[in-house]
């Protein structure tokens, strides 16, 4: 798997809606709320992003439901690891932050 990869904010949402299994709806729900209000997922884009995730093996469509209109989704363990290590990467990140911050605002309090 590439160590490098970075998923948008819109992706990482996607894929942490559907840590437990969740269909088209629920999931822009659930990515708005998540997201404060910044993420707003157009039925097209959702859909499209989630297409591109089952190619991937990051998400598996479920079986539907006799007379279910709702397509669930679910996160593969693939899909679990590149959410595991996106939110790593981004601790890494928050914490050079912090640092580099906390240092700055020192050298300011000594000068």
């Amino acid at each position: 798997m590439n160590e490098n990869l970075t998923l948008t904010e819109a992706t990482y949402y996607i894929l942490l809606s559907l840590y437990t299994s969740n269909h088209g709806y629920g999931i822009m729900q659930q990515t708005e709320q998540l997201s404060q209000g910044r993420i707003h997922l157009a039925p097209g884009t959702l859909y499209g992003a989630l297409t591109s995730l089952c190619e991937k093996g990051w998400i598996v469509p479920l079986p539907f439901e006799e007379g279910s209109r709702k397509k669930e989704y679910k996160l593969t363990k693939k899909g679990l690891v590149v959410l595991r290590n996106e939110l790593d990467r981004l601790k890494q990140l928050v914490a050079n932050g912090e640092q580099i911050l906390k240092e700055e605002l020192y050298e300011k309090e000594i000068s």
